[in-house]
Formats: C-alpha cells, structure tokens, sequence
C-alpha cells in the first residue's frame, strides 16, 4: 500500500475543466430550454414535465450513491472502501441539488403541473387537502432536501477527515448513524417522489411507486458509479486499487438492484393494478399504452429489462470493464426513458370520469374532433434533450468539483487493506 498515494492521484485541475466544460454549458443548456419554450408553442406545463423527468434522472443517481454510502457502513462492507469515496462524491451533490428544483416550485404556484392546486369543489382532491397544499408541500420539500443535505455531509465530511487522522473511531461513528439514516433515507425518497410525481395525477395512486423509484435510482446509480471508475482508470487515477473483483461486485448490484429488482417492482406495480381493474388506477397505465408512449412501454420491458438481464447473467461482461462500462451507457439511457415516461404523459381529467375499458379510451383518444391526441400524445421535444444533458453536465461537474482536492480513496479507513486484497469466489 505504501504506492497508493502515487496511482491515487486527486482531481485537481481535471475537476476545474469539468466546470467549464459540463457546468458552464450544462447552464447554457437549461437556458436555451427556457428559450425554446418561450418560442415555440410548447405550454410552460409540458416544460416543466420534462425538466421535472431531467432532475428525477440527475437526483435518483445522486440518491443512489446516498443509499450505497448509508448501506457499506450500516454492513460494515470491507471490498468497497476503495469505490466508496465516488459514491459519497455523487452523494455529496444533495448538499446543493435543491437550486434545480427551484422551477418545480415555481411552477408549482404559476402553472397547472400540479392540479390539486387549482382543484376547487372536487370531492376526492378536498380529502386530500390537508395533506396536498402547497404550504405542506414546501414544507415537506424543505424537510426532504435538508435530511438529504445532512446526510450527505456528515459521511463526505467524516470520510475525509478520517484520511488525515486515520482514527477508526469515525467508522465507528458512522457505523452507529447508519440505521437511523437508512430509516430517514427510506422514508424521504418515497414521500418526495409520491410529492412531486405521483401527485402530478393526485386521483391516481400506488402503494408500490415510492418503491419502484427507489430501485430506478439503484440502476441509475449503479451505472453511473461503474462508469466514473472506468474513465477515472481511463485517466491514470485508482488504476491498481479498483480491480475486476470491485466491477464484478458492481455489475452484480447492479444487475440485482437495477434491473431485476427493477423488473420485480414494475411487474408487480402493473400486474396488480391489471388485475383490480380500478377505473382511477387503471388511467394512469392505459395513457402510457396509446400513441408513441406504446412503443416506450414496450422499448421499457425489452431495453430496461430483457436486454441487460441477458447480458449480465453471466459472471464474464461484469469483469469486462470495456463491455461493462458499455452496458451501463445504455441502462443510464434507459433509465433517462423510464423517469421521462414515469413523468410526462398527461390526460385529460374527462378521461378518468369517463372512460372505464381500453377500447373506449382508444376511441376518446383518436377521436380527431377531441385533439387530444396532439396534446397529450408522445411528442419529444428539444427542451426535453437540453434539459436532461443540461442538469447532467451540471450534476457530473459539481461531482468532480465536490472532491477536487480530496483522494479518490477513503486511504484512512481501517478496512482500506480488506478492500484492495478482495477477491471473489
């Protein structure tokens, strides 16, 4: 180990160009999405729609890498040490991220992305009143982005001092705070998506989606996390401590958690709202299955999960860094495609008091004289493009730029030894 300071090399100026070349036109990118919908005929509605898929995208990576650093300490996992600092780098993104959501809040008082805010003498939404009002609502937004900021901060922080000091005390310390910050982390990331997802179409409702976005972000994060060894390696940083061993391990989490799980949650979601038949649960689905949004659900089943389930079932394309980085290139495209289609589709309020069948839906649907077929059908627009590379190009420079003058390595953990000799059987 006495080497590993010298193949360790820190960020430094490869995190300066990171700003200026992912954060200054990750910016410009977001801006010219405002311009485009400014002149274009796209509804500020529609926008924030899909500036909302772009930040669950950019948000469920940063996420992810929060419940992987809470979940090593709360196992007291040895073979991550030497990954552990890029994911507590992806984390540390929590401690700013609420700046990209300040848009939703906006919209949420200056558009009619949220209905319930406008909703007067409907029955179901005056029930849920007390719950859905935009006072509550900030309030909780508030709640959830200064638990994850916390978090995040605590184990970053406490990470690096312990490369200084190297006291095994502070694994200790972070050890004992792991359960409750998995307890806080579980109950956030369901109550903020059901917040600013869910209620998008407050008289839908599933028990199962708080959960269905928690097992997206592990295939987001998972993916971005294998990706970031592989172009560090790439650049002549942590050549020799992150192994095949480490990326075997990585593609299993990854194949587990991002796309079997995934695939588990998706199925189990869609089969028992297939199977109740609810006219308020069943819209929510049926929407998702008319026009292009067809062919999304089906690129879903095959490009989420058939396609990466084949290739990653074998122990090989997990230790193949080239084959493996490739792989997770596509599952963070389509992870994109799941957030996107989980947020944008939107249908008239006619449709959830009127249409009961899939037939009478497709006849409301393509009906010419309604057009609702050219306001709520697939259409992707270049604002949806820039905001997604924007808030991405942002997110993955302010990751370089949070631990530009740390190691890439957590060289102080008492484990550090355990992680760097790990071998699989």
């Amino acid at each position: 180990m006495t080497d590993l300071p010298n193949e360790n090399r820190r960020l430094g100026d490869l995190a300066s160009r990171a700003v200026m070349f992912a954060v200054v036109p990750g910016a410009a990118l977001v801006v010219l999405a405002i311009i485009l919908t400014r002149s274009t005929d796209l509804t500020w509605e529609r926008f924030l729609r899909g500036y909302t898929a772009a930040f669950c995208f950019v948000l469920s990576i940063c996420l992810g890498g929060l419940f992987f650093t809470i979940l090593q300490h709360l196992v007291r996992a040895g073979w991550s040490v030497v990954i552990r600092r890029i994911a507590e780098a992806l984390a540390g993104n929590l401690r700013w991220i609420w700046i990209l959501f300040i848009p939703i809040a906006i919209g949420l008082f200056k558009t009619d992305l949220y209905e319930w805010v406008h909703a007067e003498g409907d029955d179901l939404l005056d029930k849920k009143a007390r719950y859905l009002n935009t006072t509550f609502w900030m309030i909780r937004a508030v709640f959830y982005f200064a638990v994850w900021a916390g978090l995040a901060h605590f184990y970053l922080k406490n990470s690096v001092a312990q490369d200084a000091s190297g006291d095994p005390k502070i694994t200790q310390r972070m050890a004992r705070l792991a359960p409750v910050a998995m307890i806080l982390y579980a109950f956030t990331q369901s109550f903020a998506i059901i917040d600013w997802v869910m209620s998008m179409e407050p008289k839908w409702f599933s028990t199962m989606f708080g959960v269905y976005f928690f097992a997206a972000s592990c295939c987001g994060f998972f993916s971005a996390l294998i990706l970031l060894c592989y172009f560090l390696q790439r650049s002549g940083r942590v050549t020799r401590s992150i192994t095949a061993e480490h990326y075997q391990d990585m593609g299993k989490l990854l194949f587990g958690f991002g796309i079997f799980f995934w695939g588990y949650i998706a199925y189990s979601q869609y089969m028992l709202i297939w199977y109740a038949d609810i006219q308020e649960e069943t819209t929510w689905f049926l929407i998702r299955q008319l026009g292009g949004w067809k062919g999304l659900s089906i690129l879903l089943v095959v490009g989420h999960f058939i396609l990466p389930f084949m290739v990653l079932l074998s122990r090989y394309p997990k230790r193949w860094k080239g084959v493996l980085a490739t792989i997770c290139v596509w599952t963070l495209f389509m992870h994109y495609i799941d957030m996107y289609w989980m947020t944008v589709p939107a249908y008239p309020e006619v449709l959830v008091e009127s249409v009961s069948t899939y037939t009478q839906l497709v006849a409301e649907f393509e009906n010419p004289d309604l057009g609702w077929q050219a306001e709520f059908g697939f259409h992707y627009h270049l604002a949806d493009l820039c905001c997604v590379l924007g808030l991405a190009g942002i997110a993955l420079g302010m990751t370089g730029l949070g631990v530009r003058n740390v190691s890439l390595i957590p060289t102080g953990d008492p484990r550090l030894g355990e992680s760097l000799a790990f071998e699989n059987f």
